[in-house]
């Protein structure tokens, strides 16, 4: 084939190929197409409730315990009781001996004696005089009103004395130490001829602590987010890890009223029954909370809420247009979600909002199926 001829057939080849483009080209419409709106799946708004279980640690404790001190200083004389100890309300535990609580009850008693026979003596005076005095000119009014104070002045004696004495005698019941209520004893400090006293002034630490184990208070602290969801009465059920296969039960009873400012959780304490003494204070107990919403509270899939970093909302269609509406969400369980928010029943929410959903924009809707 001649050189002439080749290029010729080049030549037809490279004009095809211009051609075949210019014709794709002013086949396209000018300008770019319009985008159809976006479909959204949507669901009516209702109300609806739902359940959910929480757990929290909380603390066994004593229904009341007390640590008990001697009164006065003093030397125990006898002891009567030991750790482990059962004992009722009233019992004796324990006697100290104070040779001078005794002297100086032996002195009150003598002056009492005394202020008495010389009070009967100034009143029997007193008393002569004002008979005699029935006589006109016999006794001057001067000396019947000396004889009336000195009896007054010796009854005054008196009276002070025998409180000196009730005092001094109240002190001597001191020295013996009595449960205050049925209880255990579960600590026990002091031995036979132990110097004791008041706490700080001759005992380090109680003579015996005393703790109340047929009834139980378990305390718990409940998160600010939940404590609208427990009320006093509510039956609450635990566990204790001593005992694995048994559930205990405890009833509400005390709400702090105010939240813990370290934990912002509030204090609640229920009454646990324990009369075969199978819990014991100290414990930690794992209670389990039943949590229900309200029922008039609004419930959606958690896909059709929006969590950005400035707000949380979600996407409501107006007369075809998109609306994001600010909430608050509550309780979320297994893929549902409480929200609070200017909404009422009935409004057209979408299943699966996200924030590519433009407020304002123009969408059309496909309901979802019941």
């Amino acid at each position: 084939m001649s050189l002439k001829k080749i290029i010729l057939n080049a030549s037809f080849a490279v004009a095809g190929l211009f051609l075949m483009v210019g014709c794709k080209k002013s086949g396209e419409p000018k300008g770019e197409q319009k985008a159809d709106k976006p479909a959204l799946e949507v669901f009516a708004l209702q109300t609806g409730k739902i359940n959910s279980t929480m757990k929290i640690p909380g603390e066994l404790v004593s229904f009341r315990d007390v640590d008990l001190y001697a009164k006065v200083s003093s030397f125990t004389k006898h002891i009567y009781a030991d750790v482990g100890s059962e004992v009722r309300e009233g019992q004796l535990l324990a006697v100290m001996e104070a040779p001078e609580i005794v002297s100086q009850l032996a002195s009150a008693r003598s002056r009492v004696e005394a202020l008495t026979a010389t009070y009967k003596a100034s009143k029997a005076n007193y008393d002569r005089l004002l008979e005699t005095s029935k006589t006109p000119g016999t006794i001057s009014q001067n000396d019947l009103d000396q004889a009336l104070g000195k009896s007054n002045a010796d009854l005054a004696q008196l009276k002070a004395a025998e409180s000196t004495q009730k005092e001094i005698a109240t002190m001597q019941s001191y020295l013996e130490i009595r449960a205050p209520f049925n209880g255990i004893i579960s600590a026990r400090n002091v031995s036979l001829g132990a110097y004791v006293g008041p706490a700080g002034k001759g005992s380090e630490f109680p003579m015996f602590t005393l703790n109340e184990q047929k009834r139980l208070r378990l305390v718990v602290y409940i998160p600010e987010a939940y404590v609208s969801y427990r009320h006093q009465g509510d039956e609450i059920g635990f566990s204790v890890k001593a005992y694995p296969k048994e559930k205990f039960k405890g009833t509400i009873k005390r709400l702090a009223g105010a939240l813990d400012k370290r934990l912002r959780a509030q204090r609640i304490e229920m009454d646990v029954l324990n009369d075969d003494k199978k819990l014991l204070p100290g414990m930690i107990a794992e209670v389990s909370f039943s949590l229900s919403s309200d029922p008039g509270t609004f419930v959606i899939p958690t896909s059709s809420l929006v969590n950005s970093t400035e707000k949380i909302f979600v996407v409501r269609i107006v007369n075809g247009k998109a609306e994001w509406v600010d909430v608050k969400r509550g309780m979320e369980v297994k893929g549902q979600v409480e929200i609070f928010g200017a909404l009422t029943q009935g409004d057209q929410l979408v299943m699966r909002a996200s924030e590519e959903i433009r407020d304002g924009a123009e969408v059309s809707i496909i309901q979802k199926e019941k």
